[in-house]
């Protein structure tokens, strides 16, 4: 299996003081680091059962089944997305989700992980948006998602660096810090309003603050399966159905907003593991 394999890659990068894996440290070591690193937060171990389950995720599934739908030629070109370039050069998936969202200078845009799939998976494979693989967005069993899970996975361990060298980097980057601020819609809510102080909880759950990378990492660290919806879920999601909790109206899925969020939340876990995929309520 693909998550055994990742076992033997090899151990390389130290952060903080504590040592980080490479490409190949699994979700739950990432984890475990965390946990140790903050003393035992209350938002990472609020969940033992999850903590327990980690090992077992149902979410490897869909890693796998990514793997093979990456490799295996599809579309109206019949071609494979082996020669996308998801930042790091074609081909290349170790550290890419990292380093997402980025400027990519063939499109003129800053792209996240699920806009820089679609471009790949129309330009190398011909699918166009009304075509199932591409329109069907969310669940574990869309081909977005198990391509995300799979792509996503080849980050595990490694510290979360956005690039922020492209004016448009930068820019993307304050436009979702001030969504993020913003108070709207029918609840006059903003994000921070749940997301700013350590140990907020609605009802049982704790919040994670964005001003402790430390735990923010694992709240944004997406792909992961959510046993609340016994589904894998991206960025994407997230985004869309927090803003849905805040009655905000539906976010358009790969829309700059969406992607400006996610490269403010992104930039805040800056230095922090990747652990994905994850598993979360």
């Amino acid at each position: 299996m693909l998550k055994k394999n990742l076992l033997a890659l090899p151990v390389a990068l130290a952060v903080a003081g504590v040592a980080y894996a490479g490409s190949g440290m699994l979700p739950e070591d990432a984890l475990e680091m965390q946990i140790k690193k903050t003393n035992s937060s209350s938002y990472l171990t609020q969940s033992p059962q999850n903590l327990m389950m980690m090992p077992d995720n149902p979410a490897w599934e869909v890693v796998e089944a990514g793997e093979a739908l990456f490799k295996q030629p599809r579309g109206p070109k019949n071609a494979s997305l082996e020669k996308c370039d998801f930042g790091k050069g074609p081909g290349v998936l170790e550290g890419a989700h990292a380093e997402l969202p980025r400027y990519f200078a063939d499109t003129g845009k800053v792209m996240d992980l699920d806009t820089r799939l679609v471009h790949c998976m129309k330009t190398l494979q011909g699918f166009t948006n009304d075509d199932p693989a591409i329109k069907q967005k969310h669940g574990s069993k869309t081909d977005i998602m198990k391509l995300q899970a799979y792509i996503g996975s080849k980050s595990s361990g490694m510290p979360w660096n956005p690039p922020m060298n492209h004016p448009l980097e930068k820019a993307m980057r304050d436009a979702g810090e001030v969504m993020f601020y913003r108070r709207s819609a029918t609840m006059d809510f903003s994000c921070a309003t749940c997301h700013t102080q350590t140990g907020k909880r609605i009802r049982a759950s704790v919040l994670p603050s964005v001003y402790d990378a430390a735990d923010w990492t694992k709240a944004i660290s997406w792909p992961a399966h959510r046993t609340s919806h016994e589904q894998v879920r991206s960025s994407q999601h997230r985004v869309l159905e927090c803003l849905w909790q805040m009655r905000y109206p539906d976010i358009k899925n790969g829309s700059d907003a969406s992607i400006a969020m996610i490269s403010f939340w992104t930039d805040a876990a800056r230095g922090e593991p990747v652990i994905v995929p994850d598993l979360k309520r």
